[in-house]
């Protein structure tokens, strides 16, 4: 069974967001990592600043056994980006809702109105299973 944290909202492409102050802080959930594998690489995200919108690929993350983009599920623009991913992207294996983080926003508004609460997307995560 998947970690899938109460307090985060989720993508059904297994992102995780957690919106503090307007600032939605993204990166792979606990299933996401773990169908992964080892992940060797994260990186290709925005600049600082670049607006991004709902759906764009902000990042790749490569694993010994696959590529992943990662999309971004807010509109808004790039807050800032985990450059500790660059050195160390086993962090997203080790600490996805932590330290793993792939990114953050800040919101151009804050509807959060169509991603899934933890037993939305745990619900997803069973139908994978």
């Amino acid at each position: 069974m998947s970690n899938i944290p109460a307090d985060l909202l989720f993508t059904s492409d297994h992102e995780w967001v957690r919106i503090e102050d307007g600032i939605a802080t993204v990166g792979i959930t606990d299933h996401a990592q773990d169908q992964l594998g080892d992940i060797v690489f994260c990186g290709d995200s925005p600049e600082p600043k670049t607006k991004v919108e709902k759906g764009d690929v902000v990042a790749v993350v490569e694993s010994v056994k696959a590529n992943s983009d990662i999309y971004c599920p807010v509109d808004g623009r790039v807050a800032e980006v985990n450059e500790e991913l660059e050195e160390e992207p086993e962090l997203v294996n080790a600490d996805c809702y932590g330290r793993g983080w792939i990114l953050k926003v800040k919101l151009k508004d804050n509807d959060s109105s169509d991603l899934l609460n933890a037993e939305q997307y745990e619900a997803i995560v069973d139908q994978e299973s």
